[in-house]
């Protein structure tokens, strides 16, 4: 197309530019003419000329003037003669015929052939003052000097011509270009195929397809459109308010707004309808609407409306069933999910013994109410249970929860006023139940591992279409997964009880009667799950007092078990008078091949324990510990500054592989040892940094007894939802009074028994004992000191404490324990620990760094015990 035009357009500039040149040389022709007849007409009349003429040599007098005039003018030739040359056709240059004009007077023009080619000419006559031709001017331009004019206008022709092209072939250009934009770059035949398809599509696509222009005129409608509005054959071009549609179609199409699938009834038809102005596109104002048949759709998309709303109920009661191992939260939130969306008003009925963790009996015909939910019918607002004791309820046998529970199906009653036997069970709570509205109920059974739980009841209000059978699914399933989770969480609340009380029989029901440490304490289990938390007062020889807290890793019966066996085991080490660090690598290997034997099967083992073990001496008051893997303890000195002592930690009980370390703290009197599980200062939401730092201001401001002062570190420490075990000990040392302790060191002399003897006996009576006490207390120092003296190496020494009973020690730098044995009729020795074993209440051996201690206890009576205590 664009070449076409270029040809044609150049064409049309060669024949302008032809004309054009034409045109110029006709114009040089009629300039030329004009030319010779104003130069010949301008000589003839100039002064002089006609007395020249009527001279005698005209020629002479004339020549030179013809030549000025000739160059000024720019003719090619001119010419004056009288009158006589006028006569001979010699004289003047053309036809001889010319001369009878210019003697008659009269001005004669021509183009006529000469000796210097084609030219033109002008004869003008010259007349004396009485009218008589005296002769004549001939004045010409030959047509070689008009060709100089046209040259001279040719640059400017082609000028214009080019520029007429060039501006010609521009707007071409733009032209051509805009129709390839326009049609994509598709020739004639594809335009016309594409037509075609368009046309075909747009009138056999099964949607209607509607143009309204600016005006609200129909541009176009296909045929669908046609068949859809009932538009006549004449409706294009027509406003739309003509056509007789229905008024909200008629108002969206004059309206041209934007719309997405709206529905619209059309006669019988329901129409969804598409609409968009058609200016965001570039086009002219206007819009276009397709229109498509959803009157099927609409049934279809009812019933898939009401599956999304089951589906939806059955995804969120997925999410919100069973967050808790809670029986009353879990079947609350069966409750919670139904309202509104699939009910006005749930409540559900469990079997008491479900509630208490117990397997319900085949006879339990009596329920307890345990959860209701219910919603206006405006708003659809829950209301919350008041949270009353469960409301005990039974169920005739023939009405719909008692058919629900003997059969395990949901039962359907759409109309309540027609349940005879609903109404039966409670006639005034029916009769109320149904003045509010409420006309429609299904019951379904939860059940769970093929055990009956309970019961749930939806009831709808008037305001709803009442239940139907399509409704018994949804109902049993919401139930079914209700069920499961009320059996996990009856399982878990058996579970948990057993625990407990598995748990609290393994923690020490009491403190032991002691005068070493004034004891407080405090045991909180998690409300989620049993810990392995325990903690223990342990009293040892010489008025010693051993203190033990620990944490078994994980939860359940099995960290509840593990932590007993810790306790026991701790017990008996403790009555081997065993340093804390050595106790300590006695329980790990303990702790070790209980791991091997009895956590192989189960899911990750016991990955250990933690535990920290103090033992106070009030006599030296002193006070040496050692833990594993335990939070250190906390000492609060007299003054209420409270600092953390920092021991070894050691590993966890059960890893194996290091070593654990003791140490020794000098304890003032009137100070607080403070012993706790990671429970009290571990917080999901906390620093344990922070923790240990409130532990330390709550102690520091705590005042009054051991008990209070655990009361003031829960009230200020305590998490709202503990999810582990929390143990707490607080022991406020005690010491000995220096006047209750008698010490002597012994020589290495069997003499010195003796002196011994009398000693002791004078301090017994400074302490009020009687004599029977003295007696045995003589002959049981007699013995150790004799065995020592005997067996023993190093300094002996002996020292009397009179606490709560009376302890008699004597000690030497041996590291061998003596043993008891039964002596034959002939041996001579053997008998010395027998008696001493028969006489003392307790006897034993402990070992110190620098040797042993071989120790007895002996009972005292009520008054010297009374001043011990004081």
């Amino acid at each position: 197309m664009f070449v076409l035009q270029l040809v044609v357009v150049l064409l049309l500039a060669a024949v302008a530019g032809i004309l054009l040149v034409l045109a110029v040389q006709r114009e040089g022709a009629r300039a030329a003419t004009q030319r010779s007849l104003a130069v010949a007409e301008g000589f003839a009349h100039a002064p002089g000329i006609v007395k020249a003429l009527e001279g005698r040599d005209p020629a002479t007098v004339l020549g030179p003037e013809e030549a000025a005039a000739r160059h000024g003018s720019g003719v090619d030739f001119l010419t004056a003669v009288n009158r006589q040359a006028l006569r001979s056709p010699l004289t003047l240059p053309g036809r001889a015929d010319h001369l009878l004009p210019l003697l008659a007077g009269r001005t004669v023009t021509e183009r006529a052939a000469g000796s210097h080619g084609s030219q033109y000419r002008a004869f003008v006559p010259v007349e004396n003052a009485r009218g008589t031709v005296v002769g004549a001017v001939s004045a010409g331009v030959t047509e070689k000097s008009t060709y100089g004019i046209a040259a001279r206008g040719l640059p400017d022709v082609l000028g214009i011509t080019a520029g007429a092209v060039a501006v010609t072939t521009a707007g071409a250009a733009l032209v051509s270009r805009r129709l390839l934009r326009q049609t994509h770059g598709l020739g004639p035949d594809e335009i016309t195929r594409l037509y075609e398809h368009h046309d075909a599509v747009l009138h056999a696509v099964r949607e209607g397809v509607v143009i309204i222009d600016a005006s609200h005129r129909l541009l176009l409608v296909n045929d669908e459109a046609q068949r859809l509005l009932e538009l006549p054959s004449t409706a294009r071009g027509r406003p739309v308010d003509e056509l007789r549609l229905a008024p909200p179609i008629a108002e969206l199409l004059a309206s041209g707004r934007e719309a997405v699938d709206e529905l619209h009834l059309a006669g019988s038809r329901v129409l969804a309808v598409n609409q968009r102005p058609l200016d965001r596109y570039g086009l002219p104002a206007g819009s276009v609407a397709t229109l498509r048949d959803s009157t099927e759709l609409q049934t279809l998309s009812g019933k898939a409306e009401a599956a999304r709303e089951r589906l939806s109920v059955l995804y969120d009661a997925s999410v919100s069933i069973g967050t808790t191992l809670d029986v009353t939260r879990t079947a609350q939130e069966l409750a919670e999910v139904a309202v509104p969306p699939f009910a006005d008003c749930v409540t559900v009925d469990l079997a008491e013994a479900v509630i208490l963790g117990d397997e319900p009996g085949d006879t339990d015909t009596r329920m307890l109410r345990i959860a209701t939910a219910t919603a206006t019918a405006t708003a659809g607002v829950r209301e919350e249970p008041t949270g009353r004791t469960p409301e005990s309820v039974g169920f005739l046998p023939d009405t719909p929860e008692a058919r629900s529970l003997a059969t395990g199906r949901a039962v359907l009653e759409p109309d309540l006023r027609n349940a005879h036997g609903w109404r039966a069970t409670a006639p005034e709570c029916g009769r109320r139940a149904l003045d509010r509205g409420l006309h429609s109920l299904i019951t379904a059974p939860l059940c769970a591992r093929g055990t009956v739980l309970g019961v749930a009841s939806f009831y709808r209000l008037e305001s709803h279409k009442p239940y139907e059978d399509d409704d018994l699914e949804l109902a049993e399933e919401l139930a079914g997964r209700a069920a499961v989770c009320i059996d996990n969480a009856r399982r878990y609340t058996r579970e948990h009880a057993l625990a407990v009380t598995l748990q609290r029989s393994l923690l020490p029901r009491g403190l032991p009667e002691q005068n070493g440490l004034d004891v407080g304490y405090r045991y909180l289990p998690a409300q989620k799950g049993v810990g392995g938390d325990w903690f223990d007062v342990i009293p040892l020889p010489g008025a010693r007092v051993a203190l033990v807290v620990g944490d078994v890793v994980g939860q359940g019966l099995h960290a509840a078990a593990t932590m007993g066996r810790l306790r026991t085991a701790v017990r008996n080490f403790s009555s081997l008078d065993l340093p804390p660090d050595e106790l300590l690598a006695r329980l790990d290997e303990l702790t070790y091949g209980d791991e091997d034997e009895e956590t192989a099967d189960l899911p990750g083992g016991m990955v250990g324990a933690s535990c920290l073990y103090a033992v106070y001496d009030p006599v030296e008051r002193r006070c040496t510990l050692a833990r594993a893997g335990h939070l250190p303890p906390a000492l609060v000195l007299p003054d209420r500054t409270v600092e953390y002592l920092e021991l070894p930690a050691g590993p966890l009980l059960g890893v194996g592989g290091l070593p654990f370390e003791s140490m020794d703290r000098d304890i003032p009197e009137g100070s607080e040892i403070v012993l706790y599980t990671d429970g009290l200062v571990e917080h999901r939401e906390g620093d344990l940094d922070d923790r240990l730092g409130l532990l330390a201001g709550a102690l520091s401001r705590a005042d009054g007894e051991p008990d209070e002062v655990c009361g003031a570190v829960l009230d200020a420490l305590l998490p709202e939802n503990p999810h582990d075990d929390i143990a707490l000990l607080v022991a406020r040392t005690r010491v000995v009074p220096e006047d209750r302790i008698a010490r002597w060191d012994v020589p290495r002399d069997p003499a010195a028994v003796g002196r011994i003897r009398t000693a002791v006996a004078d301090r017994l009576d400074v302490w009020g004992l009687p004599e029977d006490i003295g007696f045995v207390t003589e002959l049981v120092l007699s013995e150790l000191i004799t065995n020592a003296l005997r067996h023993a190496e190093g300094p002996i020494g002996v020292r009397l404490v009179l606490d709560r009973k009376l302890i008699c020690e004597v000690s030497d730098g041996s590291s061998t324990a003596p043993h008891l044995r039964y002596a034959e009729a002939t041996d001579e020795g053997g008998r010395g620990l027998f008696l001493v074993a028969q006489l003392a209440e307790r006897w034993g051996t402990r070992y110190t760094p620098q040797g042993k201690v071989i120790w007895s206890e002996q009972p005292v009576p009520g008054p010297a015990q009374g001043r011990a205590d004081r």
